[in-house]
């Protein structure tokens, strides 16, 4: 199953049509007469609901098709295989429930600043992938032959983000996750880096503790006593991964999860480089 954009609704030119015919063959008393029915039948006030329903769709539908023509194919793809992605952890335990649905659109709202537009897109690309019957594992084989590795770690750092606006990640979840990373073919380290920042800030969350060494350690896919020569060697792996540079053509948005990320590993890096 390939990403298709989104289609735009027809003319809507039905009661024009209809209209058109009665002028024809009744003439113009006659569209007076049908109007004048219309109007005192009460279908009017219905038929001008429809109207101003069908008008704002295609209105949302115009806008929608030209953000997408104003993206690179890359960026449509990577946020379309997201949201596969995302409602497939969600059908973990068979169904997808309205507060699952509500966490993915929160995410791509606040986490990554999505505007109405964007949203209307985005509970698009949910209903379709919520009745799509794609399987995990086509999806992933999708992506992994699509996205460098890059790519694929701001994906992975996604679903983590994702996962962990709950309040309790369930198991079946983050197994998921971890499984997900294994097919992407995410080395040890990055594994181990990303669900630990995530599982930490978590922690960090429900105790009200700030930042401390701890925590830079994870950032840097360390454990706690490790030494100034791997402390700089962690800093320039994660430097080279994550540099904006190499998802900028995912668009703006993913740029912006990159560039975020750098500066949690350059926080990380000056906090010991000043010990």
């Amino acid at each position: 199953m390939e990403y298709k954009s989104q289609q735009q609704p027809g003319c809507g030119g039905c009661f024009l049509i209809l209209a058109l015919f009665i002028l024809l063959t009744g003439g113009f008393s006659g569209l007076l007469n049908f109007l004048g029915f219309i109007l005192y039948s009460g279908i009017f006030g219905i038929l001008l609901f429809i109207a101003a329903f069908w008008g704002f769709s295609y209105w949302m539908q115009k806008k929608i098709s030209t953000y997408e023509s104003s993206q690179t194919e890359s960026h449509n793809r990577f946020v379309w295989l997201l949201v596969q992605i995302l409602i497939n952890i969600a059908k973990i335990d068979g169904t997808v429930s309205r507060e699952e649905v509500t966490t993915i659109k929160r995410f791509f709202q606040v986490n990554l600043r999505y505007d109405q537009t964007k949203m209307y897109w985005i509970k698009e690309l949910i209903n379709q992938a919520v009745d799509s019957t794609e399987s995990m594992e086509t999806l992933l084989q999708e992506f992994r032959s699509t996205f460098k590795y890059e790519p694929r770690l701001i994906l992975l750092e996604l679903v983590y983000q994702v996962l962990y606006t709950k309040a309790k990640v369930p198991d079946a979840e983050l197994q998921m996750a971890r499984n997900i990373a294994d097919y992407l073919q995410i080395t040890d380290y990055d594994k181990r880096t990303i669900e630990a920042k995530y599982k930490y800030g978590q922690q960090q969350q429900t105790t009200g503790a700030g930042g401390n060494a701890n925590h830079y350690y994870e950032v840097l896919g360390l454990t706690p006593g490790a030494d100034k020569e791997m402390i700089k060697k962690a800093y320039r792996k994660l430097s080279m991964k994550y540099h904006p540079d190499k998802v900028n053509h995912l668009g703006a948005e993913f740029r912006s999860v990159a560039e975020e990320k750098m500066k949690e590993i350059n926080a990380a890096y000056d906090f010991f480089t000043k010990q």
